[in-house]
């Protein structure tokens, strides 16, 4: 990559209580109040209980030196979305605004619910992965994953080699769908047509791949309890290593169209800065912390599947700004790219499920020459498995951070609580920091680098 530069000297922001105890003047409604809630600026720099010192009071990027005791009637509280091409779904934001310049914002969720939780809860667990795929549209193979390596753990029962690398596999493959989604969505946020462009056509050639295996391009239902839905297709070893060479070539093709680029380093070097302490105060993870230099990463950390078995790199960056959450997911592309090769060579031969009756229906010809079969997979779809009581908490690194799953079991075929720890949800919260001292243009891009997928959010 080109030599970034830093970004010009921090501007320091002053908590001024006139300006934290500004109201919008705006009626009840059936939402209830829509305002920016008024508060101290002890209550403003604090996040949950634990203080943690000047919260979003650092770089403010190009913006420079600003007035923090003008007085209120000067100041501006507009509405921004929802609005899906500019806020990456239907997300909402309030903004009070000193000019161009972002003072404070409140992210409005909710516009996109769906209750997938509380249905996931009338849904046996067979049927579960057909509803969680959903909730992360960009990254569906992950959420099945997150799901079923909960159940499994509830079932204590453990998969054949094949269906582990192959989890993997279509795993990081999804990895890359969804970075390259990013960059293509970034791109266009800042201005890049062509980036948009090239980055829907790469991800196509992915989907391609995931719809000769699992005979959807989305939304799957492939990673089941128990392994996967169908075995990897013939000559699958040729399709993953012409994506993987293609992609690859073509990372380097996106960094001498933007990284260097002198109007998309000035979009994005020294803006939306977090530091490492305060994306641990908000819980983010993903490439949210790992721009702050913290280099944590559940497939080295904390691995599963086979994570142990191959070798990557974890990528950091060192300012938590735009540009930093930018050159993270280029560079992880590649790393999945690594990952992915080196699946290629040493998949094992074997299943793809488990064979245990009790979980895994049994194989489609048996159904037209057994009665006992038909009978079983009938029982399996209708019912399902009873699952044995407990509870259990698996958490996995999808493309926006930690993917959790809590489930638990209640000795039914239907889990009695399904709650997702959601990363899209709990990085947003980190906006209102990312936003503060920047310029009202910037807004989009931010949001941008938080990468939310408000289907996930909203859940």
């Amino acid at each position: 990559m080109n030599e970034r530069r830093e970004p010009q000297g921090p501007t320091r922001l002053v908590a001024s209580p006139a300006r934290l105890h500004r109201v919008a003047d705006v009626a009840e409604t059936s939402e209830g109040a829509q305002e920016l809630a008024p508060g101290s600026p002890e209550a403003f720099l604090r996040v949950g209980e634990a203080a943690v010192g000047e919260l979003g009071t650092g770089a403010v990027g190009r913006t420079g030196q600003i007035d923090l005791e003008r007085p209120d009637d000067e100041t501006m509280i507009i509405n921004m979305g929802p609005q899906h091409p500019s806020t990456h779904g239907v997300l909402r934001l309030m903004l009070e605004l000193d000019g161009e310049v972002v003072l404070r914002s409140k992210p409005v969720i909710g516009y996109l619910h769906t209750g997938m939780e509380k249905t996931g809860e009338e849904l046996t667990y067979v049927q579960g992965a057909t509803n969680v795929t959903r909730m992360d549209y960009l990254s569906p193979l992950n959420n099945e994953l997150v799901f079923s390596l909960a159940t499994e753990a509830l079932l204590g029962i453990e998969l054949p080699e094949r269906a582990t690398w192959i989890r993997m596999l279509m795993s990081e493959l999804n990895r890359i769908s969804s970075h390259v989604m990013w960059l293509a969505t970034n791109g266009m946020d800042l201005g890049s047509t062509s980036m948009m462009i090239y980055g829907f056509r790469e991800r196509e050639m992915v989907l391609a791949f995931f719809e000769k295996t699992t005979g959807l391009r989305m939304n799957h239902n492939y990673i089941r309890p128990g392994g996967v839905a169908a075995d990897l297709p013939d000559g699958w070893e040729d399709d993953v290593t012409v994506i993987c060479d293609t992609i690859e070539a073509r990372t380097y093709e996106y960094d001498e169209l933007l990284t260097g680029q002198p109007i998309f380093r000035e979009r994005t070097i020294g803006v939306g800065a977090i530091s490492a302490a305060d994306a641990l105060a908000l819980s983010a993870t993903g490439p949210i912390l790992r721009s702050t230099g913290v280099a944590w990463d559940l497939r080295r950390d904390m691995p599963y599947l086979a994570y142990d078995q191959v070798d990557f790199d974890v990528i950091i960056g060192t300012y938590g700004d735009n540009f930093d959450r930018y050159a993270i997911r280029l560079n992880e592309i590649r790393e999945s790219i690594k990952i992915v090769r080196q699946i290629v060579e040493k998949m094992p031969g074997g299943d793809y499920r488990v064979q245990d009756p009790k979980v895994t229906p049994p194989p489609r010809a048996r159904i037209d020459e057994s009665m006992e079969a038909l009978i079983h997979h009938f029982k399996v779809f209708t019912e399902g498995f009873r699952v044995p009581e407990g509870e259990v908490y698996t958490a996995i690194e999808s493309p926006r951070g930690e993917l959790g799953c809590y489930l638990v079991s209640d000795g039914t075929s239907k889990p009695y609580r399904l709650h997702i720890r959601a990363p899209s949800f709990v990085n947003l919260q980190s906006l209102p920091v990312l936003l503060r001292g920047g310029l009202v243009a910037d807004a989009v891009a931010t949001i941008s680098s938080v990468d939310p997928v408000m289907g996930e959010v909203d859940r």
